[in-house]
């Protein structure tokens, strides 16, 4: 059976066959052929919602991007938890293709937030680079001058709404069921890709006269996905429990509230949101997304989430002697011979049991 990544190379090939400058009637018929492989690979990736395949088909160029972006945003959270007992490492693409984590808890939160932050940041950069087609530069602020402040937008500045409508209109596709989870997905996806937005910065190259800068030329442009995932563990260690407010008329819930908040106060847009509380993920469990502590690296002399005590989940740890000696303090005597001192080091490890 051929892996995910081997349906999207194979679908890299079949968009590089897309035509440029052949007469109408090849143009069509090599267009027909493009359009089935796609309809081909799109039909084999495991775990599409109905219109994600559907936008997979009318843009199967974009499906690589969207797994490239689903795959930042899983490193990023690897990166971010690489301390603690949940470190994101069972998570693959799972947020985007196929079953989601069955537990709404903060890390599932984080998770949603950082993975559609990570399609629409990569949506975005492809764009940037002419790497996708109906997409490039963001057109609105091309040729405006500010006379004022001296300077005027140009280079290319990345369109970052297309790259979050983008990221909604796929990522936000696989939230089917009408219940209170689809509601904290939702919320937490669209969190994700707002923090993103508000990061975009402003870059500018001075032109004058040896060095001056008289006039500016300004354009908009991505921050590193690093400083997204620090913002976002930021809004997962202050994230809020929320509940479900139903309608009267209607039995599915229609918004989330904060929970036992008074009245139906909300969240805050940029809020990371979970409807249950943690599981202490000590134990290896695909529910939860937890392949528990066992064997995991800790620090013996820390009291902070990597020590011992709180990794191990009180099952103790074992402790590994190491040896590591190397030639050290060379020195060359004439003639003609290098003398070296033996040195030595020695390193405990510890890992949970």
């Amino acid at each position: 059976m051929r892996s995910h990544a081997d349906h999207l190379v194979s679908q890299r090939a079949a968009v590089r066959l897309l035509p440029t400058d052949l007469p109408d009637p090849h143009q069509r018929a090599l267009s027909s052929v493009v359009a089935l492989g796609a309809n081909i690979i799109c039909n084999k990736i495991p775990g599409l919602a109905p219109r994600q395949r559907a936008l997979c088909q009318s843009r199967p160029d974009a499906i690589i991007v969207i797994g490239k972006g689903a795959q930042l945003g899983i490193n990023e959270c690897q990166y971010q938890f690489r301390y603690g007992r949940w470190n994101c490492s069972a998570l693959g693409e799972r947020t985007v293709f196929g079953q989601e984590l069955r537990v709404g808890s903060r890390e599932a939160a984080f998770t949603y937030a950082i993975t559609a932050a990570g399609v629409a940041h990569a949506v975005t950069a492809a764009c940037s680079q002419g790497n996708l087609s109906q997409c490039g530069c963001d057109r609105e602020k091309q040729g405006y001058q500010d006379q004022e402040e001296g300077w005027k937008w140009g280079g290319c500045s990345a369109d970052v709404k297309y790259g979050v409508e983008f990221s909604r209109r796929f990522v936000d596709a696989r939230e089917i069921k009408k219940n209170a989870r689809r509601l904290m997905n939702l919320h937490n996806n669209e969190a994700g890709r707002k923090i993103l937005e508000e990061r975009m910065k402003l870059e500018c190259k001075c032109h004058g006269v040896s060095g001056s800068c008289t006039t500016k030329t300004c354009w908009i442009t991505l921050p590193k996905f690093r400083e997204i995932g620090y913002l976002l563990k930021e809004r997962y260690s202050d994230a809020v429990q929320v509940e479900p407010v139903r309608a009267s008329r209607l039995r599915q819930p229609s918004f989330l509230r904060l929970k036992e908040a008074r009245g139906y106060q909300k969240p805050m847009d940029t809020d990371l949101v979970y409807l249950e509380r943690s599981p202490n993920y000590c134990e290896e469990d695909t529910a939860t997304g937890s392949t528990g502590t066992r064997g995991r690296l800790c620090n013996g002399t820390s009291t902070h989430t990597d020590g011992c005590n709180v990794m191990c989940c009180g099952r103790g740890y074992n402790t590994h002697h190491y040896t590591r000696v190397w030639q050290c303090n060379c020195k060359f005597h004439w003639c003609c011979f290098v003398k070296c001192n033996t040195c030595s080091e020695k390193s405990e490890v510890f890992t949970c049991k």
